[in-house]
């Protein structure tokens, strides 16, 4: 399974961002996405995540309300709108697939791993 992040790029505080993550060489429905992020000398971060059939999202606090993450099986898409982004926001944000299904927040459960993309969030 290939996965390509975009969507990434400079934006102000208050400001919003789409993130999409084109996935293939699998069978991509039958997967949870989900997506991480590691801000500069943190560690990485479980952000969102969606099960196979969109019937169940989760999210970390921190962005609870503010994100919102959707996919769209027919073109192997998993996306990240945010919105009302803040500067603690800002890190590289990779997408993530879980064959298993459990679209946790558990970095382990996803063995396939997009390239990243940087969201720098200005003050």
């Amino acid at each position: 399974v290939q996965l390509q992040a975009s969507g990434g790029g400079l934006v102000q505080a208050g400001g919003s961002l789409r993130l999409s993550c084109a996935a293939s060489g699998g069978t991509f429905s039958s997967y949870a996405m989900g997506w991480f992020r590691q801000a500069p000398g943190k560690e990485r971060e479980f952000v969102a995540s969606v099960r196979r059939n969109a019937g169940s999202s989760y999210y970390v606090d921190s962005v609870k309300g503010r994100f919102a993450i959707s996919r769209d099986n027919a073109k192997s898409t998993v996306y990240l709108q945010m919105n009302s982004l803040k500067p603690e926001d800002t890190a590289v944000y990779s997408c993530a697939a879980d064959p298993g299904g459990y679209g946790l927040g558990r970095a382990y459960d996803y063995p396939y791993w997009g390239q990243g993309t940087l969201v720098t969030v200005s003050s």
